[in-house]
């Protein structure tokens, strides 16, 4: 990719009767550097006017009607937006999305991994959808992530939330704490750590990175005493790997380890389950976190937050992770397509 070369993101607006609509008004309205990037929303304009109303924005909404040709469209002082499946504004009440609304939010997501998979985008940015409001409209995957995997057939995806000083990709996700342990398994550890390192060296330009495996148990379980997962499984299976270039170090205690990569001591953190890996991140980078999906065959970033029902339509949803997540597709493009 030469220097000069504008990475083209697609972005989804999530569920149009969160803050998705208002945040990527505001994006739209920050954006100086015009020669960095291109960007589509795939989402809902009447979402978009209505948003821009709201803010006292004069951006101007431009339907693109030939996705396939969408950089023409993608001027300052506009939103390029794209609508697979037309809605009303019926279907747009605040913090109550309509049957129509629910399955457009699929349709989104749909739309951009198929331009991503097709080459007519270098990269996909998700905006929030509300999971439960989906799921009784007849979505069967647990969240954005899922649901990627499926589209993309990629046998294992990890999530990695990125920000300025930490990088933490996590072994399991969306899980009863009650469960995580018979889930640090070889198997998931291993496949963790490799794509995470094969993505630090791939999207982030690291020849040789350094990663830190967290431990499950207080004080990594003081040789058993306070649980056998790191005895058992985590470290037979960091003694067994064998990456040529890459540093994996571990099991170490958590309630130290997110202060030594704090410090730029590790280039990412495996952490074992959800609230191990995003309470740290989230309390020093809260406003510029981006969520990453490692392993699939297109580029994803995503905002860390949720679709804030009870801040749609007041104008206070912060953009700020929506930007990082824009800025981290766009470098993670010219890394991979370099």
């Amino acid at each position: 990719m030469p220097a000069s070369y504008k990475p083209r993101i697609v972005v989804t607006m999530g569920d149009p009767c969160g803050v998705g609509p208002e945040i990527l008004v505001k994006l739209f309205s920050a954006r100086e550097r015009w020669a960095e990037y291109s960007l589509l929303v795939i989402g809902e304009p009447l979402a978009l006017e209505r948003a821009a109303r709201l803010l006292g924005s004069t951006l101007r909404i431009q339907r693109v009607l030939n996705p396939q040709k969408w950089e023409d469209s993608d001027q300052p002082g506009t939103i390029s937006a794209y609508t697979p499946q037309p809605l009303t504004i019926d279907d747009l009440g605040y913090g109550s999305p309509s049957q129509a609304a629910c399955r457009a939010t699929i349709r989104y997501i749909e739309w951009a991994v198929s331009m991503a998979t097709e080459g007519t985008a270098d990269a996909v940015c998700t905006c929030p959808i509300h999971k439960g409001n989906l799921h009784r409209h007849g979505f069967d995957f647990p969240g954005h992530t899922e649901f990627l995997c499926d589209l993309t057939s990629a046998e294992r995806a990890v999530m990695m939330l990125v920000g300025p000083r930490l990088r933490v990709s996590l072994v399991t996700i969306h899980e009863a704490l009650e469960r995580v342990p018979r889930l640090i398994t070889a198997e998931n550890l291993t496949d963790t750590i490799r794509i995470t390192g094969e993505s630090l060296v791939r999207d982030f330009g690291l020849r040789a990175p350094r990663i830190a495996v967290a431990a499950l148990n207080p004080h990594a379980g003081e040789g058993g005493r306070f649980g056998r997962e790191e005895v058992d499984i985590i470290e037979p299976t960091l003694k067994g790997l064998g990456f040529a270039d890459w540093s994996v170090e571990g099991p170490f205690p958590a309630d130290t380890l997110f202060f030594r990569a704090y410090q730029g001591e590790f280039d990412a953190v495996v952490a074992m389950y959800h609230d191990q890996g995003l309470v740290p991140i989230k309390l020093v980078h809260f406003h510029d976190a981006v969520n990453v999906t490692l392993g699939l065959p297109i580029i994803r970033t995503s905002v860390d937050h949720g679709t804030a029902y009870d801040l749609a339509g007041t104008g206070r949803a912060h953009p700020g992770s929506l930007e990082a997540a824009v800025r981290m597709a766009t470098q993670m493009a010219r890394h991979r397509f370099a």
